[in-house]
């Protein structure tokens, strides 16, 4: 089955500040908007930021790994190679991680990079990679 790209909207509690974390920091190329929203190009998937001046961002987390996974959280699978890139980009422009790169489940079904880090409104956002993308509903 041919994966399908996917809608995803998000509250932000300050546009411009959104909307300069999106397009200058993470590069993504911006689309259509409004004075309350804007899309972009979320590695060929559409991400729109939608204003919510109270929205409060993420206040939950869960173990996983070892880790405190923050809830809910959203992001994307890349390929292996272009996680690594993007990582180093991410940590080029000095946006702290709230989950460091990392190997999980390392030997096991699964196995997985995977980063975890919040843009200005406290969105927490997961991008990780398959080394075989086959293995991404493995149990």
């Amino acid at each position: 089955m041919e994966l399908q790209p996917f809608h995803l909207a998000i509250p932000v509690n300050n546009l411009e500040a959104a909307r300069n974390f999106y397009t200058n920091i993470l590069g993504f190329e911006e689309g259509r908007s409004s004075d309350h929203w804007v899309d972009y190009n979320f590695f060929g998937h559409q991400l729109v930021i939608h204003l919510d001046s109270n929205h409060q961002g993420v206040l939950v987390s869960n173990p996983v790994d070892g880790k405190d996974v923050p809830v809910p959280h959203f992001g994307v699978v890349l390929e292996w190679e272009v996680f690594d890139a993007f990582a180093e980009r991410i940590r080029s422009k000095g946006i702290p991680f709230i989950i460091e790169p990392y190997l999980r489940f390392e030997g096991l079904p699964g196995e997985q990079k995977t980063l975890f880090f919040k843009d200005p409104s406290d969105n927490a956002l997961e991008f990780k990679s398959f080394k075989h993308i086959s293995s991404l509903f493995a149990t």
